[in-house]
């Protein structure tokens, strides 16, 4: 693993962190040509993109201490902050991030189902992105395995093990593909970010079975549970907003 990825001078760039950032700068770029042919001003995606990565990091944080260290919370409150050992999940960095952007939105005045489906096909190239890093920092792995390409992690007793992180990144690569696809064919407003929001929580409930993970309920993992509620939040609003088209 190459959990840092390169020096400058005395300076290192951690794997993790880099990917993240090319992945949110690809995602501006893209949204940002989305955002000229739609006739929206540029600048106005530059704050958007600023108040969705401030409130995704404090969601993701969120996430990470409710559900996997409560118990080092109640002992520090302090380790909130402290990021240099991991502890960001993207089930709270897209809830953080929704929010933050649904409130800047509607004091801007700007419809939010439009710029979410420009958005969403950014959303998942910036995971797929994102998840690289995680290869690279050799978190987030899966179980053990005997296939050919399983990966030996360090620290984690040798084993050859699924490459979960890759898995994730390529589902997401065909998840970006799909969305572009569909956005131009789309029928009503908001389609192309719930169908990014159900086909995420579909690739990750799926994933899940390989990954090494904390079970929270029937056998089912944490990230299992989350898309699952995903999904099924995800479908009357399809339902809604598709009716309100044949009605309109």
């Amino acid at each position: 693993m190459h959990p840092i990825l390169f020096k400058i001078g005395k300076v290192s760039v951690y794997s993790y962190g880099f990917m993240m950032a090319l992945g949110i700068a690809v995602a501006v770029v893209g949204m940002r040509r989305m955002f000229k042919q739609n006739g929206y001003p540029e600048e106005k995606l530059y704050d958007l993109a600023l108040v969705a990565v401030i409130s995704g990091l404090i969601g993701s944080r969120l996430f990470y201490v409710v559900f996997y260290a409560w118990d080092a919370f109640l002992e520090n409150p302090l380790m909130f902050f402290d990021l240099q050992g991991g502890g960001l999940v993207f089930y709270g960095s897209f809830l953080g991030g929704l929010v933050g952007g649904i409130v800047y939105l509607w004091r801007q005045k700007m419809p939010f189902w439009e710029v979410a489906d420009m958005a969403a096909p950014y959303l998942a190239l910036a995971y797929a992105i994102g998840r690289v890093g995680c290869f690279l920092n050799g978190c987030c792995y899966g179980k053990p395995t005997s296939l050919p390409w399983g990966v030996v992690f360090p620290g984690i007793g040798g084993v050859a093990r699924h490459p979960t992180q890759i898995y994730s990144s390529l589902a997401a690569l065909g998840l970006f593909v799909f969305l572009s696809w569909l956005y131009s064919r789309r029928h009503f407003s908001g389609q192309v970010f719930l169908c990014y929001v159900a086909g995420y929580a579909l690739i990750r409930f799926i994933i899940e079975f390989w990954r090494e993970n904390l079970v929270l309920w029937a056998g089912l993992t944490v990230g299992q549970v989350t898309a699952l509620a995903a999904i099924l939040l995800t479908l009357p609003f399809y339902m809604v907003l598709k009716r309100g088209i044949r009605h309109g």
